[in-house]
């Protein structure tokens, strides 16, 4: 990367010496990639970086700066590159641990909120709210955060996961108790009643996920991707599994493929269930709120 010398170097000087150095590196739109690296960094919104970057940079943010920029020039997504991720009201922690949120996982989050309202019952009032596979703890923390739920439990399969969800926990510090447990699945909710169970469990085919961008095959996680040779192992154990960890009448709510959400209501339907399939914001069959 251009080394700025300059002991007054401005953030618009440091961004600009970053785009170019995107730009030779390959990265699409260089110059976006840098303000919002520097926003990352500095846990500030983009905007707020491009508003002051007549200003001079802040050498420790300047040092991490150039540190993320150099990762993301390598081919590192840029949350990784960055260590960190929004989701919703949130500014979490993020590293080759877990996947990195997506904004479709938000609506989750919303749709299972909204049920709760729906139902009387404020965002959760009381009962807890289970998110399995949590990753890096986004969905609890949300629900957390948002919902009015007595505690929430958040499981994931890897110990290095949970430890990041851990991290991210102490950095959010919710209100309301997150209790983060290492095992498969529904497993840790052994002897537990939620009033929901929330999921955004892999959903890929391995042809699928042999497919996928090197950005994404080679840094995230598999085991948070891919999930048999038909890509529904993983939902197919949350249907059968699910309603004996849930209060009568509570809410099993999953992030499915699009690909496959005619597949994942036929299970469902077969396992008893009350299936509906909700729509993302671009359009497509995202969400499965399973009664």
């Amino acid at each position: 990367m251009p080394d700025l010398t300059t002991v007054e170097a401005t953030l618009g000087a440091e961004m600009d010496a970053a785009a170019v150095f995107l730009h030779g590196a390959g990265v699409t739109d260089p110059r976006r990639e840098a303000v919002r690296l520097w926003a990352a960094v500095a846990g500030v919104r983009p905007g707020d970086a491009w508003l002051r970057r007549d200003r001079a940079a802040d050498p420790g943010t300047t040092e991490r700066f150039r540190t993320a920029v150099r990762r993301r020039a390598d081919g590192v997504p840029a949350a990784y590159a960055a260590g960190t991720a929004a989701f919703r009201t949130l500014e979490l922690a993020i590293d080759r641990r877990a996947l990195i949120p997506r904004p479709e996982t938000e609506g989750l989050v919303d749709l299972v909120l909204a049920w709760c309202r729906g139902r009387g019952a404020g965002s959760g009032a009381g009962g807890i709210a289970a998110d399995v596979g949590t990753g890096s703890g986004c969905i609890a923390l949300s629900l957390a955060v948002e919902g009015a739920f007595a505690c929430v439990i958040a499981t994931d399969l890897s110990a290095a996961a949970a430890t990041l969800a851990r991290e991210n926990v102490a950095r959010v510090a919710p209100s309301v108790p997150v209790d983060v447990r290492v095992g498969d699945l529904l497993t840790p909710l052994g002897g537990e009643r939620c009033r929901v169970v929330v999921a955004n469990p892999p959903y890929l085919t391995e042809d699928e996920w042999t497919a996928l961008a090197p950005s994404v095959r080679d840094c995230e996680p598999k085991i948070a991707l891919a999930s048999g040779t038909d890509g529904l192992e993983a939902t197919r154990k949350l249907l059968a599994g699910a309603r004996a960890v849930l209060e009568p009448g509570g809410l099993l709510a999953l992030e499915i493929d699009e690909r496959r959400a005619d597949a994942v209501g036929e299970l469902a339907g077969a396992a008893g269930w009350q299936v509906s399939i909700h729509r993302d914001v671009f359009g497509r069959p995202r969400y499965a709120l399973a009664v």
